[in-house]
């Protein structure tokens, strides 16, 4: 027996917070931005992915019209700070619905750091910054997909193992459904079977 979600027929909250709950975990783009006014903002959105390789482009989706989305407009920037484990208040903080003069990075203590390609600063106490220029933005129903060009990717030292960044340093954070989170729990590593090897390692049991 299933449950059975018609988006025609059951209430749009309903579709909101199974598909919240069942397309996990996702990952955080933890973006800031500045306001044509020179307002800071910063603000977690959990609808974030990769968007292209070559030219490198992440995206994300602003759900309703709200700051980031706003200020990304106005100025054609932002930077999609890492959302590591140890910050994991400072990030929940961010979501409050501050007034658009108001700075998250002030009212919940943040330092910031200057950029390298863009004006935009950084959250200083996040690991990784990707510093995006905007490429394009889409409407979908209520929503808008952000894609930013990717014009620099600044990581720490302390989280890198030789060239390459380490998940166990780095600690992300996820969403999950309701107000739950993940965080990086149980590693599987396992490599790609090619078909001139298959089955290769797979375990048809």
């Amino acid at each position: 027996m299933r449950v059975d979600l018609d988006p025609e027929v059951v209430d749009g909250r309903v579709i909101y917070s199974a598909l919240n709950s069942v397309v996990v975990p996702r990952p955080i783009a933890w973006v800031s931005s500045v306001s044509a006014d020179g307002v800071l903002n910063l603000a977690p959105h959990s609808f974030f992915t990769v968007a292209c390789v070559r030219p490198p482009m992440v995206q994300f989706t602003s759900v309703g019209r709200k700051d980031s989305l706003n200020n990304v407009e106005a100025t054609g920037e932002f930077v999609v700070n890492f959302a590591a484990e140890p910050l994991f208040e400072q990030i929940n903080a961010t979501a409050t619905d501050f007034p658009p003069g108001i700075s998250e990075f002030e009212a919940v203590g943040l330092t910031t750091e200057p950029s390298t390609t863009v004006a935009v600063p950084r959250v200083a106490e996040s690991p990784v910054a990707i510093e995006c220029t905007l490429h394009t933005t889409l409407e979908l129903g209520d929503c808008t997909v952000v894609i930013g060009r990717v014009r620099h990717i600044a990581i720490a030292e302390d989280v890198m193992d030789g060239d390459h960044p380490d998940i166990q340093r780095l600690r992300p954070l996820a969403r999950l459904g309701k107000n739950e989170w993940s965080t990086i729990g149980e590693i599987l590593d396992i490599t790609r079977i090619r078909y001139d090897d298959w089955p290769g390692h797979y375990d048809q049991k």
